[in-house]
């Protein structure tokens, strides 16, 4: 799944539970992790995993792939959120999808 992807589902009141359970994830986690290869894309493939597996760090090796962490389902929502209403309303899922991955690079 691209961050496109996640943007669009999420924009179209898609359920955290649902994607969770798609996407075999513990749903009582503390925390989901958005991850993903170097150089971030928007082309690339998102990863998620659960913080009791990647204990927070920046990198996460699976299967001698190296992912970095965007950001946390939380961040996540909380844009999704915001991006729902009022000045970013107006803003197209692409758009919304470029914010996130510059946040990503240039604030986490």
């Amino acid at each position: 799944m691209k961050i496109i992807e996640l943007v669009n589902y999420f924009r179209n009141k898609g359920s955290f539970e649902e994607f969770c359970h798609s996407k075999s994830l513990n749903l009582s986690s503390e925390v989901i992790e958005i991850y993903m290869e170097k150089p971030f894309t928007l082309e690339n493939d998102l990863k998620f995993f659960e913080i009791e597996d990647t204990e927070g760090r920046r990198e996460y090796i699976v299967n001698n792939v190296k992912y970095y962490n965007l950001f946390d389902f939380f961040y996540f929502l909380e844009a999704i959120e915001e991006s729902t209403s009022g000045d970013y309303k107006s803003l197209s899922n692409n758009e919304i999808a470029n914010m996130l991955l510059s946040y990503a690079i240039n604030n986490a």
